[in-house]
Parts: structure tokens; sequence; C-alpha cells
């Protein structure tokens, strides 16, 4: 079975491509050869997942899924949330993002958060939504080196390190999104058993 991820974001791909295995051959939008600047305008994860993944259908006629991840920050009122991409501004970097959030966390005891991902499916104009949370709490200054995004920051309940300190099998086996693919990937995996 092949479903187009309409993402480009290589580490997005490798995490889901992990996760699904050899149960579905995951395509990138540059598999399909789609080089459109897909708009996120809408307010909620669940509605920036569903706009591109009914682009792709849209307009190629393919299965497909999306995702959008946010960081929600307790004390911050769930900020960054739907705008941790772009959180620091539209041409901002992982880097200014961060020193934004843990600035608006200064003298703040509570450092409670959680990242979130929601997948929106479309197979046969069909949709479906599948939720993964990983909660946890922001550090005082960024820790470890690998993963992206928030990772240097967070640190998952139960653990010491941030997500930027575990292997990458580590962090797939966990995170926000492990917990949204590996519910689709069940999903298809009993929806096209036979």
């Amino acid at each position: 079975m092949k479903l187009v991820f309409a993402t480009n974001n290589r580490h997005k791909l490798d995490e889901v491509r992990a996760i699904v295995g050899d149960r579905v051959e995951v395509l990138s939008l540059n598999d399909i050869e789609c080089h459109d600047e897909i708009p996120e305008t809408a307010d909620t994860l669940q509605g920036n997942a569903l706009i591109k993944a009914r682009y792709i259908y849209d307009k190629y006629g393919l299965d497909c899924f999306a995702d959008d991840t946010g960081l929600e920050v307790e004390a911050l009122g769930g900020e960054p949330g739907v705008y941790s991409a772009r959180y620091a501004g539209e041409e901002c970097c992982s880097e200014a993002n961060m020193q934004k959030l843990l600035h608006n966390l200064t003298g703040k005891s509570n450092r409670n958060a959680q990242f979130r991902t929601v997948i929106a499916l479309i197979i046969n104009g069909e949709e479906k939504l599948f939720n993964g949370i990983v909660k946890g709490s922001i550090t005082e200054e960024k820790r470890g080196d690998s993963g992206f995004g928030y990772d240097p920051i967070f640190i998952p309940e139960g653990f010491s390190e941030s997500f930027a300190q575990m292997s990458s099998e580590q962090k797939n086996s966990i995170s926000h999104r492990y917990r949204a693919t590996e519910q689709l990937s069940n999903y298809l995996k009993e929806k096209y058993k036979g």
C-alpha cells in the first residue's frame, strides 16, 4: 500500500517511515512532485492537518495523510500550540523559537508542557483523525543536540533526558508522533488485513 505523507520534512519522514516499517510505502511531497506551499491557516492542529491532507487528495487524487504538531505549555495558556513552528515569527528558526519560549517562561515555576500531534488520513475520500500526546516539562536551558524543533528543551515524563539527548530509536518509541503514527498504523493494519 502506498500513502503520501504531506511533508518534505526529512526528520518527520524518517520518524514515520521507521514507525510504519514495511507495512506501508510512505511517499513524500517530493516523491509526487508536489512543490506547492500548502497554507496552514487553521487555528487548530486538527484543522491544519486536514487542510494539508485535503489539498493533496483533491489535487492529486492520492490517498494521503498529513500531520500538525504543537508544543503546548501550561503556564503560557497552551502557547505556542498551533504556532509552534513560527512562534518567533514567520521567518524564524528552531533556535529563535526555543529562546522566545525560554524567555517567556522566565520566573515561572510551572514548566509543565505537552507535545501533541494530530494526523489526518484520507483514503478513498474517507477522513480519519489520530491524536498522539506526550506529557513532560520544559528545561531551563537547552540539553542535547540531536532531534529537531523544541527537542533540546523538552523532557518527557518519566525521563531525565531531553528528547535531544535521546537516540532517535528511544525518542521514536515514546514520542507524540510515534503515538499518533502507531494509531494510524494499527488502523491501516486492521482495515486492510485482507
